[in-house]
Parts: C-alpha cells; sequence; structure tokens
C-alpha cells in the first residue's frame, strides 16, 4: 500500500516562503538539499510524517504560471475561528470563512489564504471527514 508523503510546490523566494509556512502553518524545515541549479527544502509539522517540498530554482526571477490545473493543498485545524484571526493579525489576508453543505449536511466550514508564490491552502474546521 502506497504511503503519500510529500506535496512539491516550485517557489521563488526560499526565505520567504519557509518565513510563510512556518507562520502560517508551524511547518518548519526538516531537510534542506542544495543541488547545481536548484534547492530542495522540505517542510514538516509536529505530530505529522506529511511534507510540503519547496524547490528553488536557482537563477529564476519570473514567477510561475500556475494555470488552470493546480487546486490547493489542505489543513485541517481544531479552532478555525482562531487559527483566521491569527491569520489576520499576521497580515496574511485570509478569505472570509465559508460553510459547505451537501444535502442539509454540514461538510465543511473552512477560509482559503494564498501562499507569496500564489498557491492556495484551505484552512478547514477539523470534523467529519477532515480531522
Amino acid at each position: 500500500m502506497a504511503k503519500v508523503v510529500h506535496a512539491m510546490i516550485r517557489v521563488l523566494g526560499e526565505e520567504r516562503s519557509v518565513d510563510f509556512y512556518a507562520k502560517a502553518l508551524d511547518l518548519q524545515i526538516a531537510d534542506r538539499f542544495v543541488f547545481d541549479g536548484f534547492t530542495l527544502i522540505y517542510l514538516r509539522s509536529r505530530g505529522s510524517d506529511f511534507e510540503v517540498e519547496l524547490t528553488i530554482n536557482h537563477g529564476r526571477a519570473e514567477p510561475y504560471d500556475l494555470g488552470q490545473g493546480y487546486g490547493h493543498l489542505a489543513v485541517a485545524v481544531k479552532d478555525l475561528e482562531a487559527e483566521h484571526r491569527r491569520f489576520e493579525s499576521l497580515g496574511l489576508k485570509p478569505t472570509p470563512i465559508k460553510d459547505l453543505s451537501h444535502d442539509g449536511t454540514l461538510l465543511a466550514k473552512f477560509f482559503f489564504v494564498q501562499d507569496p508564490d500564489g498557491y492556495k491552502i484551505e484552512v478547514l474546521q477539523r470534523r467529519g471527514r477532515y480531522r
């Protein structure tokens, strides 16, 4: 059986991306590998083996075109309203909190935020299927 271990995104700036993910999601550097032409940084939170892999291509100055195929990363939190207030206090510009229902039953309560490169992150209330 396969185990999902990471999701990779390409970013322009190491410092600004590491800073954003530390502030927003409490992800810390687990490993950092510098190669000719690119650097890989693996970010992980306490209590989880899943990582976000940041790929920085050396010498790249233009933002990446995220295209129409990229969706978002998603994280679940214990207190969505408190996290929303925290994101606002950090100047991270979260979207308003929304509810999503299916057949009259609340499926999810969430907001979105974008990282410095424009990648969307969904922050969900921990409940139901989002534990």
